[in-house]
């Protein structure tokens, strides 16, 4: 299995080909700029102890605190972390938002005072991720204050719930942010409203929320899919009755008027705009040849191989990366955080209009360097990143 923090200097290593950084910056960007690991021993329910490992990695704070979230899962380890943090530098300085990339993995009770002394308003400000939820988000402000007494509390974490200071519109961030992207990608590549198919794999928070959003808007949805498989209707779908189906079935499948396909015959399906909004690996050199879309909208975290993204860029399909496209969530997340330092509360409405202008201008800057440089999307993004963090860090 690849090492993700290797893959992730192979990218650094592409965008310094394209265009020329400081050398002590590039050997800056290879490095985290803090990593603390602590030892939890926990008290299982037979009566045993069992030591527990917890990563925090603060890759770059050049351009504000440290930001990106805390998962749980047994599989978490160092470099996994090191990549993530890495990949949230980039994703915070494409969208212009002042935060730097930092990460956490961990198994155990969010309680633990082990991190209170590196977390902080204005230094490291964790969030929701993998098996975490607004709750722990809840429990580790509260925490923090008991600790710190810091009167901004609220804002050393985001993804709380709404009573603790959390975001109207944070719930759909990430959708949201991925179809304004799309809006965006469609006048650039002058797609027809009319004509536009879309394709969406994954279910979840953000591909439904895309999927709804797309078919409010007057596009054709005419594949969907979820964990279990997928289902195709060539004269569209209807998003909202497939999501009442799921809520009952738990599967979009044997959807009625729709035909039962699999995960890899959804990707190859006739369409304008393919979402892969599930797991990462889905598009490969195997099936890259056969996706029809003109256009790919990464939602989901590293969708694309390596090997997909060289067939995909000789075939001029242009591919907004997660960095980008999925960047939604941790711009709420940063409005979030300016309204619990503000002592503020934004309407839903007013978080949509300044994501919509975030997310827009995001891809403006992007696609702007992309035509300057004559690279992939992906490649104009990280350059795009890289080049604001360098002149954060005045190297």
């Amino acid at each position: 299995m690849s090492n993700p923090f290797e893959n992730a200097l192979k990218q650094l290593d592409r965008a310094a080909k394209l265009q020329t950084f400081s050398p002590n910056f590039l050997a800056q960007m290879r490095q985290s700029q803090r990593e603390v690991q602590i030892s939890i021993p926990v008290k299982m329910n037979d009566g045993s102890q069992k030591i527990f490992i917890g990563y925090r990695v603060e890759h770059n704070n050049a351009c504000g605190p440290y930001k990106g979230g805390i998962r749980y899962h047994q599989e978490t380890n160092i470099d996994e972390v090191r990549a993530l943090a890495f990949w949230m530098a980039i994703k915070c300085a494409v969208v212009g938002i002042p935060m730097g990339g930092g990460k956490g993995g961990i198994t155990v009770d969010p309680k633990t005072r082990g991190m209170a002394p590196i977390l902080g308003p204005k230094k490291d400000v964790p969030a929701p991720d993998v098996n975490t939820t607004p709750r722990e988000m809840d429990w580790i402000a509260d925490e923090y204050y008991k600790v710190t007494s810091d009167q901004k509390y609220k804002a050393v974490v985001t993804g709380k719930t709404i009573p603790a200071g959390g975001s109207l519109g944070r719930g759909t961030a990430t959708g949201d942010g991925g179809y304004f992207v799309f809006e965006g990608l469609r006048e650039k590549l002058g797609i027809e409203k009319g004509s536009c198919r879309v394709v969406v794999q994954g279910f979840g928070n953000a591909g439904q929320r895309m999927a709804e959003l797309f078919h409010q808007n007057g596009y054709k949805v005419v594949g969907l899919s979820d964990s279990r498989g997928g289902i195709y209707n060539p004269e569209g779908l209807d998003v909202a009755a497939v999501g009442v189906h799921k809520k009952a079935t738990r599967s979009v499948q044997d959807f009625a008027g729709a035909q039962n396909i699999s995960n890899a015959e959804l990707l190859e399906l006739e369409c304008e705009v393919l979402v892969p909004a599930a797991l990462e690996n889905q598009l490969t050199v195997e099936n890259a040849q056969n996706v029809k879309a003109k256009a790919i909208i990464e939602v989901a975290n590293g969708p694309t191989t390596p090997e997909a993204d060289e067939v995909f860029a000789l075939r001029n399909i242009p591919v907004v990366p997660d960095v980008l496209a999925n960047a939604g969530g941790v711009t709420v997340s940063y409005f979030e955080w300016d309204q619990n330092m503000k002592a503020e509360v934004w309407s839903e409405a007013d978080v949509a209009v300044k994501l919509d202008e975030t997310m827009k201008a995001a891809l403006d800057a992007v696609w702007e360097k992309k035509v300057a440089l004559n690279c992939t999307v992906r490649e104009a993004a990280f350059v795009v990143a890289l080049e604001r963090i360098e002149k954060a860090m005045g190297v």
